[in-house]
């Protein structure tokens, strides 16, 4: 297991390369000068715009910058914003926030989306399963950022249960966007525990706990829900990575100033710093839950070994 884990670690490392210098690349390409874009409407003195372009290598080719910011990063410096702020400390700032509105929309996904995939399991074609795929079919078919318009509207302008803005209220005015965040994510869970779980209660080894007079509720979740869970958990894992990266149009509708916000200002900014500051750890985050998920496989399904 140690020798599994230690080969994943030293393949992210190639995979956190390659993200970098794509990311820079995109940023180095985009049109536009971004310290005309910093200035506005105000131009600056031709001393300050050459100071500034010199502290930021943007005089230097593509190959020079990305080479002199992998310097910095490898020394644990991820660089300043064109306003003279550590990335490390926006990160800071930014990735609480972020964290809680992921594990908001996480518990989501895990409790609503796995209870209606088992109950739609359990009685299929009834009613119930029915209202489950029409009403998932429509949160897939429906834009992330149309839910979140209609759900300020709704939960929040008409019904006045929630915050729409902000997060003056702390956990509670997180609950409305992590309920967004989460809708597309919770409608896949609760389709895929459905197919999964329908599969595995028709198995043999299923049919033969039945047979051997053991209760229904047992068999339903230690024969039947464990080992339906495995592809759940894999999607989960990977979800959970993406949610912990930002999710930057849900972040931007409720004016919650977490990751996703910040790689929305940066692009905007071009400050390739940022971005690819942000996106690193984004990376890094969906290659170490993945490692995660695949530890939980063993503890899943036992007949999984690492070799």
């Amino acid at each position: 297991m140690i020798r599994y884990i230690g080969r994943r670690l030293l393949m992210a490392l190639p995979v956190l390369l390659g993200t970098s210098l794509l990311i820079y690349a995109m940023v180095y390409a985009l049109p536009g000068d971004p310290i005309r874009a910093l200035a506005g409407d105000q131009p600056l003195p031709p001393e300050v715009v050459a100071q500034l372009r010199a502290e930021h290598n943007l005089d230097d080719p593509f190959l020079v910058q990305y080479v002199k910011y992998l310097g910095q990063l490898l020394q644990g410096n991820l660089g300043t914003d064109f306003a003279g702020n550590p990335v490390a400390e926006t990160i800071g700032l930014r990735l609480p926030i972020t964290a809680r509105l992921a594990i908001v929309a996480i518990i989501f996904e895990i409790v609503i989306g796995i209870t209606a995939g088992v109950l739609c399991a359990l009685y299929k074609s009834s009613w119930f399963d029915n209202l489950v795929l029409v009403s998932t079919t429509m949160v897939v078919s429906v834009p992330v950022f149309v839910l979140a318009f209609l759900a300020q509207w709704l939960f929040g302008f008409q019904l006045g249960w929630f915050p729409v803005a902000g997060i003056a209220n702390g956990w509670f005015s997180l609950i409305l966007p992590g309920m967004v965040l989460a809708a597309l994510s919770m409608a896949y869970v609760a389709r895929l525990t459905r197919t999964s779980m329908v599969e595995t209660l028709g198995a043999d080894h299923v049919r033969t706990a039945r047979s051997k007079g053991i209760t229904e509720l047992r068999v339903v979740t230690r024969h039947g829900l464990r080992n339906a869970l495995i592809p759940v958990v894999t999607f989960i894992g990977a979800d959970l990575g993406a949610m912990m990266g930002g999710a930057i149009v849900t972040e931007s509708v409720f004016n919650i100033p977490g990751i996703g916000r910040a790689v929305f200002d940066a692009v905007r900014n071009q400050e390739g710093p940022v971005v690819v500051g942000i996106v690193t750890m984004m990376v890094f985050f969906f290659v170490f839950f993945n490692l995660v998920v695949d530890v939980l496989y063993g503890v899943l399904d036992p007949r999984i070994r690492y070799e």
